[in-house]
């Protein structure tokens, strides 16, 4: 029988590797559900080719667009709960979880209550909600099976003996396009220039979390979470050029590391085929022409959110939710030039110090500090 997946957030980045990747396995894929937030055209067009029963968008003003760009009819569901709605109507045997931000969390979390298998692009739902995620999956026999690169090494790696022989886990971070600049420099950086990244092309918001390194403070916490790790197990390594994608130290002193091309084709597959391997679109990796890999530590002074990532895993609770806001907010508030490039970690911490933290939250705690953060940060910089 063909397995069928739901693609949530199927018009950014992971969501169109997602589709490309289940090109060549039509025969053993049905494309459910598509979900996309406000990307009317691309949705569309989407729908048209793959002819999923049922299609949804987060933005409620442009439903008659979409019913006008569409050729067929599948069922629709818009405004803020699309997402979920698409998820709790369509059976279905993978949800690919590929929203940025918070706004995929409430979907992510029922796709897990349904037992489902989630193939996890969205960092957020472990970052701000981990604790409840893990829970839930074990309670339902749900399958997480993570598609950021870094934590699908981990995940592959670890493959090669037992979760209690395993004695660290290490991060591999391309060191974004600052990762030679001074501290004054990188206070002069300009949107343009962060949205430059070296290696991977994604999409704004994680280029932005890529340059400040914030995107690795996030990993920090998922990784947690996601691998029921003490903070102490988890290490972070600059490595510029993201052959190596992560690697896990076990108790025996042996290193196992996952390399491949640059290319979120292959974690994406792998989310999707697993425990299966099988021929990938992502070009193949010739160790032949390859110089040299090479691997040194972090400067946490020019990238203080890495200290963040560490504190938040140590402490859980809301800290996650907080962090994951105020990030955002910052983010968006330089891409619009309102504050510099450095300030966005400053902002950060600043929120998450202050607010008042919660050792046992709900899922209605954690939004609640989700939006407090938000308020918070355009509050401190209009101070």
């Amino acid at each position: 029988m063909k397995q069928r997946v739901i693609i949530l957030g199927s018009t950014g980045s992971v969501g169109c590797n997602t589709l490309d990747v289940l090109l060549p396995m039509r025969d053993r894929w049905d494309v459910v559900g598509l979900a996309a937030g406000s990307q009317v055209e691309t949705l569309a067009a989407q729908a048209n080719e793959w002819r999923p029963s049922a299609v949804a968008l987060a933005s409620e003003t442009q439903a008659s667009a979409l019913d006008s760009a569409l050729a067929y009819a599948p069922t629709a569901f818009f405004g803020e709960n699309a997402l979920l709605d698409l998820v709790a109507s369509v059976d279905c045997d993978c949800v690919v979880s590929a929203v940025v931000g918070v706004g995929g969390l409430s979907a992510t979390l029922h796709a897990v209550e349904l037992g489902r298998r989630v193939a996890l692009a969205n960092k957020e739902a472990l970052v701000i909600a981990g604790s409840l995620l893990m829970q839930l999956a074990a309670t339902n026999s749900a399958t997480i099976v993570p598609v950021d690169s870094e934590h699908s090494a981990i995940f592959q790696a670890m493959r090669a003996g037992r979760t209690s022989d395993v004695r660290r886990v290490c991060l591999t971070a391309s060191g974004g396009p600052f990762r030679t600049h001074s501290l004054e420099a990188m206070e002069r950086v300009t949107v343009d220039e962060a949205l430059c990244h070296p290696t991977w092309n994604m999409g704004p918001k994680i280029t932005i979390d890529s340059a400040t390194m914030m995107n690795k403070a996030l990993e920090i916490v998922e990784a947690r979470w996601l691998f029921d790790l003490s903070p102490d197990q988890i290490g972070v390594v600059v490595h510029p050029e993201s052959i190596i994608h992560s690697l896990v130290e076990f108790c025996d002193g042996s290193w196992i590391a996952q390399m491949s091309t640059p290319d979120m084709r292959t974690p994406i597959q792998y989310a999707l085929t697993y425990p299966e391997r099988c021929a990938c679109p992502a070009k193949p990796l010739d160790l032949a022409r390859i110089n040299q890999l090479s691997l040194f530590p972090p400067d946490m002074e020019r990238f203080p959110a890495l200290h963040l990532g560490d504190e938040v895993a140590r402490r859980g609770g809301t800290s996650g939710a907080v962090l994951n806001a105020a990030n955002e907010t910052a983010v968006s508030l330089f891409m619009r030039g309102d504050i510099r490039f450095t300030d966005i970690a400053q902002y950060t911490q600043r929120v998450l110090r202050q607010h008042e933290f919660n050792a046992s939250p709900t899922l209605d705690d954690l939004l609640a500090a989700d939006r407090w953060a938000r308020k918070e940060v355009a509050r401190c910089i209009a101070c």
